[in-house]
């Protein structure tokens, strides 16, 4: 008899995990929507490009850091 109680029980609590999940997900307040539309004329749409680095990966820095002076 108690198994079943105990499997009831945990319907439950699946049950109301799924439905609080749900209900969590499928709330529209924070999603912002998107269209298709053609980006305005003059913009590619992608971000800025970085300017290129001065030093090439491994490479150490050619000016140290400065540090703070100490008070």
């Amino acid at each position: 008899m108690y198994k079943s109680v105990r499997a009831i029980v945990i319907a439950i609590f699946a049950f109301a995990a799924v439905a609080a999940a749900f209900a969590i997900v499928s709330e529209r307040a924070g999603q912002q929507m998107v269209s298709n539309d053609q980006p305005p004329a003059g913009s590619s749409g992608m971000a800025r490009p970085h300017p290129p680095l001065d030093k090439g990966p491994g490479e150490p820095l050619k000016t140290p850091l400065k540090e703070k002076a100490s008070p």
